[in-house]
């Protein structure tokens, strides 16, 4: 396993890149601690695989052949661009990000209490309660190409 693990925007996860296969991943950080298979919406079906002690889980959809595409990740040790991301407060990761060259964002109060923060262009969002950071999702590029073959 590599650490601390490293948010890398549109890229992937530490040195693990969006397409890897699932091989791939596996000789790079290892077997799953949980493999779960979503499958309530015939045309979404995604393996997912669960490192709950390194408090992570990657994303396998099976519309994108199954390759590594998205992150969920609630490890405080993370780092985002050389920064400990979960130490940040909303304000400090929007300034981070236009930084960046990421300008435009949206937030969102949900109902079952978390905040969210979201960068479209970087397609990741950032889930609060009470203004501390508890969650972040991220994922590669979807092209519109590839939501209209999933439409069709």
């Amino acid at each position: 396993m590599f650490y601390p693990l490293e948010i890398k925007p549109l890229i992937g996860l530490s040195d693990m890149l969006f397409d890897s296969s699932m091989a791939e991943v596996e000789k790079k950080i290892g077997k799953a601690t949980e493999v779960q298979l979503i499958d309530d919406i015939i045309e979404f079906k995604t393996t997912v695989w669960h490192y709950w002690e390194e408090e992570f889980a990657l994303f396998f959809p099976e519309q994108n052949n199954q390759m590594f595409n998205s992150v969920e990740i609630n490890n405080i040790t993370t780092l985002l661009w050389g920064h400990r991301i979960f130490d940040f407060k909303n304000k400090k990761i929007i300034a981070l990000f236009k930084s960046k060259g990421f300008m435009n964002f949206e937030t969102e109060q949900h109902d079952w209490g978390e905040n969210s923060l979201s960068f479209d262009e970087a397609c990741i969002d950032f889930y609060f309660v009470k203004d501390k950071l508890m969650t972040i999702n991220y994922s590669k590029p979807i092209l519109f190409s590839q939501v209209l073959i999933t439409q069709n």
